[in-house]
């Protein structure tokens, strides 16, 4: 224990540890003393960087047809129970009426690696959200494309994309994922998107099948070195309808320890509560705040879709419409001493 005080110590002097020590400090994560060394530490960065501001997203998940075929996802290409649908340009812009109209100053824009959503769809629908609301900070999640989409995204008017790398160990991404797909394009992808001036958001899961701490502690190692805007991450709730199935869902302690080594490796980052640690736990989004994160990320996608959107079993807030979501977050955020606030919520400089 001794040890492991001494590397949390290490850590909050330095913000960075090597991947052996990182494997060390992450075996420490129910050690109530080193918890709160660096949840305390977590929490003034944040503090110093963006006082007790929350900030929202609202996430519009518009597409659930893919073409890959990630192990763990409940939309893969191959999962023949899933219902698809797709939003139509105008439902889309719909979402960011409503959602403007509830406070909401930035939109997300998460779907599968649809074919059909090609880019100059993705393009005009991008254009038409910046003409409407120039105010706004417009994010895209959309996965995996060449240097040349993500430079016509961006001249459109996007301004962060999100892709989470998954894991940044490799036999660790082979496991998870089909030959088709590879962790050394993931990473150029996310080199990619910092090169063309993105504000950039990686992250991977806690607790995926054939994760070990020597995995997490490449992928901190990793995300020190890519310097992200964002981070997220989440754990791993399995999906009935994939070879996973049966795999325990991933540790909240565990996510909510990283939260706060994140924030401190990373001060500056925005780290989303995110909706898998609500789902995984009913004050998971509140525990998260605490550990250092300072974004949720509310749905605006329409009631009738949400259900259809299912990365994970039993995913939070399917049935509630945005204005009572954002209630519901606000008294959440409210009641761990933070505000929820109507900003773009930009990367603090």
């Amino acid at each position: 224990m001794k040890r492991s005080l001494e590397l949390a110590e290490k850590l909050i002097r330095q913000s960075y540890l090597e991947k052996n020590e990182y494997i060390e400090l992450l075996s420490a994560y129910k050690d109530e003393k080193i918890v709160i060394c660096l949840g305390q530490e977590a929490g003034r960065l944040r503090e110093k960087y963006y006082g007790n501001k929350v900030y929202m997203r609202g996430l519009i998940e518009f597409t659930n047809f893919c073409k890959n075929n990630c192990y763990y996802c409940g939309i893969r290409r191959d999962n023949k129970n899933a219902s698809r649908y797709r939003l139509t340009k105008e439902e889309i812009l719909d979402c960011c009426k409503n959602g403007y109209e509830l406070g909401f100053r930035t939109f997300v824009l998460q779907g599968g690696e649809d074919p059909y959503c090609t880019d100059d769809k993705i393009v005009e629908i991008v254009k038409k959200i910046r003409s409407a609301y120039p105010d706004c900070a417009i994010t895209l999640s959309i996965g995996e494309k060449t240097k040349e989409s993500y430079r016509l995204y961006k001249e459109a008017g996007a301004d962060r994309y999100l892709l989470r790398h998954e894991t940044a160990n490799e036999d660790h991404y082979c496991y998870l994922h089909p030959e088709q797909m590879s962790l050394a394009n993931r990473k150029q992808c996310l080199q990619n998107l910092k090169d063309l001036g993105y504000q950039t958001g990686a992250g991977f899961m806690v607790g995926a099948p054939g994760q070990t701490l020597e995995c997490l502690a490449e992928d901190l190692v990793f995300l020190k070195e890519l310097n992200p805007e964002m981070v997220g991450i989440g754990p791993f709730i399995p999906h009935h309808d994939t070879k996973f199935a049966d795999e325990p869902a991933g540790s909240v302690e565990l996510t909510l320890f990283l939260l706060s080594v994140l924030r401190i490796i990373l001060p500056k980052c925005l780290l989303p509560a995110t909706t898998a640690l609500g789902t995984a736990d009913p004050r998971g989004r509140e525990k998260g705040l605490l550990a250092g994160a300072n974004v949720v990320m509310p749905n605006l996608s329409p009631v009738k879709d949400r259900k259809k959107y299912e990365l994970y079993d039993n995913k939070i807030c399917t049935g509630d419409e945005a204005a009572e979501c954002r209630v519901c977050l606000k008294n959440r955020v409210k009641s761990v001493g933070f505000e929820l606030v109507e900003d773009r919520g930009d990367v603090a400089l």
